[in-house]
């Protein structure tokens, strides 16, 4: 025990080391920040924007030197060809005279840490595991993967305590976490891949893709910075809940470069949160929509029937079918989108009716020619003909007409659409939904929206030659290249930020694309989000029996051929780190029974207590028993967060029952969905990508009844308890430590809770 507390001390030494030379770096950017913001520059706003961005990349900097101040230094190498231990940390220290003192955990010397084993131990001797709290070493853990390359002095002061372990055995705080010191081997080597072309990483619950996903969006960020950080990196999420939950994690990694939206943010001025019913929906998802679409667009430039007479200057002109036919064509072989288009449509046919009007005046001199055109522009008449022939269009009153008009929508959908079209039918006051903004995306794309402002601008060699000089006079150009200090003063200054400018550019494309629970989106969904990525490089984390969508893929290679053919690598997560194997077994087995074609996770981890079903008589019961039984799992699980899951009829009501009755002691949230108190009320798909110490799913019936019930079919040939399974999965999968299931029969889990 003494020597493991001598060796706890000597490694307290080296970490006072690395936090005293943190400490002089923040009081360094605070002072630089204090100078820059009191300097007085002159009324030239090219001053201005230089003192701003200037103070901007100091607060940056500043922000990265605050978000390592937890679990600093996580890790230690010992190598045979070296001195020197290596330390491994949240971010790259150097000392005064630039000696480096602690390793960024994404630098290429940093993979031997997470990637050696004793078979490829390369020139590791030893490795170490520090766990602090706060700036305190309280426990060490050693890997020996060279044991002859150990010293006699070395051997006697192995130790451990098991890092991973620890970190899945603490209570969840409604916020993930990094998993910057307990990332293991085979989740290193997919956030090490190439930044090229698009990785797709399948995993069951707990095996940490969605951390995965978050560290590989850190890790690119500071191996490919020139290339990202003026693009930023597409962050993708299922929910605002979920985008929430993640909210803490690049940031803790000193990163501020991704760019968080939902699927129903991408369409900007528009944050829809309401879903359509699944028939809805899957006629909007499907690819034959962007057919649908182009016809709906194309059936607005409309051929006149018979000809027009058009009274201009007393002067009766004549617009026929044929010159509205010809001028369509040539607008259309321009290749242009409909708003585009419609210019040189409008143009073509106003010298037709300028000319006519110039021969009923008997006017021949060709100088009065444009005067008579604009006569015609100017008059009723034209204006009238040529709006109904080809009127200006938007993406927003386009699809409120298709959705509010039957007999519109019937039209464009002819011989493409083969389905009951009533389910897309709503008025015309109808909320946007999640499944509309692709639509609307699509939609943009084909009449071309007007000039976006995207916060961009060309940077001249003028201007990177003056932002390098004077980087280098004021000392960040240690941590900021020319292109991006001239990028801010482009941009106009730092008051706007990335993640607003691209919010605000429906043609902002970014260096990287980061996919959560990828899955659930429809290819017209994915075709959007590929629109954003035209280098098609992107990260896709999901989990193919999680799929929550009626008509969903079980094969990745179904969901992205349409969009990358087989242009994709794919990677597979197999250990279950967070969810207990007892409960990871029997979500198991409910899901092979449906899907054996699908692998699922092996729970490493022993809980220490088994799944509990709790049969009650009936709905109405069930609800009644929540307030006790989730105030009795926060007894056992002190401190700890508790989700209460159940299907979207019930959720509401449960909620209620929760607030209403005193047993949980007001700990429960406010709203619905909300992940801010030690209780929160979620349906299955508000719970995806989650995690809580405690689960108490309610009436498991309702999310995915049993084949015996009845009350599912239309399931391409699998027992009718398919329907639902995925969010019954997902629902069993969210704890940590433990799962009560309270129902009154009649769910597809029922043949596996004895």
């Amino acid at each position: 025990m003494s020597e493991q507390l001598d060796e706890i001390g000597r490694e307290q030494a080296t970490l006072d080391r690395l936090y005293g030379r943190l400490d002089g770096l923040r009081a360094e950017a605070r002072a630089q920040l204090s100078r820059m913001r009191l300097a007085r520059v002159g009324g030239h706003h090219q001053n201005r924007s230089e003192r701003d961005a200037f103070a901007q990349l100091y607060e940056d900097q500043l922000a990265r030197l605050e978000s390592a101040e937890e679990n600093l230094c996580f890790g230690r190498l010992d190598l045979d060809d070296s001195p020197e231990p290596v330390y491994i940390g949240r971010i790259g220290l150097s000392d005064e005279h630039r000696q480096q003192l602690l390793m960024d955990w994404r630098a290429p010397a940093s993979e031997p840490f997470y990637q050696a084993t004793p078979a490829s131990p390369g020139n590791v001797v030893r490795r170490r595991h520090l766990t602090t709290r706060q700036r305190r070493v309280t426990a060490l853990e050693d890997d020996v993967l060279n044991l002859e390359n150990l010293s006699e002095e070395q051997r006697a002061r192995l130790s451990g305590e098991g890092a991973l372990m620890a970190a899945l055995q603490e209570r969840r705080t409604g916020r993930m976490g990094d998993i910057v010191a307990t990332i293991q081997a085979e989740q290193d080597r997919i956030i090490r891949l190439p930044r090229e072309g698009t990785v797709v990483v399948q995993g069951g619950p707990g095996t940490g893709k969605t951390a995965v996903a978050l560290h590989r969006a850190a890790y690119l960020l500071f191996r490919h910075r020139e290339q990202i950080a003026k693009s930023g990196v597409l962050l993708i999420g299922p929910s605002l809940v979920f985008l929430r939950y993640i909210e803490k994690v690049l940031p803790s990694l000193g990163e501020t470069g991704a760019v968080p939206m939902t699927p129903g943010q991408l369409y900007p001025g528009i944050d829809a949160t309401v879903r359509d019913e699944p028939a809805a929906a899957a006629l909007k998802g499907d690819l034959a929509m962007v057919r649908v679409l182009r016809r709906a667009v194309e059936l607005r430039q409309r051929v006149p029937e018979e000809t027009q007479v058009l009274h201009v200057h007393q002067q009766d002109l004549a617009l026929t079918p044929g010159m509205v036919r010809q001028a369509r064509e040539r607008a259309r072989r321009s290749g242009e989108p409909h708003n585009a288009a419609r210019v040189g449509f409008v143009k073509t046919l106003l010298k037709q009716l300028g000319q006519q009007l110039a021969e009923r005046l008997g006017t021949t001199d060709p100088a009065e020619l444009p005067g008579l055109i604009d006569d015609v522009r100017r008059s009723r008449d034209a204006r009238v003909a040529l709006n109904l022939a080809w009127m200006p269009l938007t993406p927003q009153g386009l699809l409120r007409d298709l959705w509010s008009k039957p007999h519109r929508l019937a039209e464009a959908a002819a011989g493409i659409l083969h389905a009951d079209l009533s389910p897309l039918e709503r008025p015309k006051d109808a909320a946007w939904t999640v499944e509309d903004v692709p639509l609307l995306d699509e939609l943009a794309e084909l009449l071309g929206e007007g000039p976006e402002q995207s916060g961009r601008s060309a940077v001249s060699s003028e201007e990177r030659e003056y932002a390098a000089h004077v980087a280098e006079m004021t000392g960040v150009s240690e941590y900021v290249d020319a292109d991006q200090l001239a990028a801010r003063w482009a941009a106009e200054g730092p008051s706007t930020s990335l993640a607003e400018r691209a919010a605000e550019d429906r043609e902002w494309t970014y260096g990287h694309m980061i996919v959560d629970e990828a899955q659930d989106l429809s290819p017209m969904q994915l075709r959007a989000l590929y629109r954003r990525v035209p280098s098609k490089s992107a990260t896709l984390v999901g989990d193919l029996a999680q799929t929550s969508r009626a008509n969903g893929a079980r094969n990745w290679a179904d969901i992205l051929r349409p969009h990358l053919g087989n242009r994709f690598e794919a990677h597979e997560l197999t250990v279950s780190y967070r969810t207990p194997a007892q409960i990871m077994e029997l979500a198991n087995r409910l899901l092979t029974a449906h899907f054996p074609e699908l692998s699922v996770p092996r729970g490493v981890r022993e809980g220490d207590w088994a799944p509990q079903f709790r049969r009650v008589p009936d709905t109405a019961a069930a609800l009644s028993e929540v307030p006790a039984a989730a105030a009795a799992e926060l007894d056992l699980l002190p401190g700890g967060r508790l989700a209460v899951i159940a299907d979207g009829s019930l959720a509401d009501e449960v909620l209620q029952r929760l607030r209403a009755d005193d047993a949980t002691g007001g700990r429960t949230a406010g709203v619905r969905g909300s992940i801010d108190a030690e209780i929160a009320v979620l349906t299955p798909v508000e719970a995806k990508g989650l995690e809580f110490d405690s689960v108490i799913v309610v009436e498991p019936r309702r999310i995915a009844p049993s084949a015996a019930s009845g009350t599912a079919g239309g399931n391409g040939g699998r027992p009718s308890g398919a329907t639902g399974i995925g969010d019954l999965y997902v629902a069993l999968t969210r704890p940590t430590q433990r799962l009560v299931i309270l129902g009154s029969g009649g769910s597809a889990i029922d043949e596996f809770t004895g």
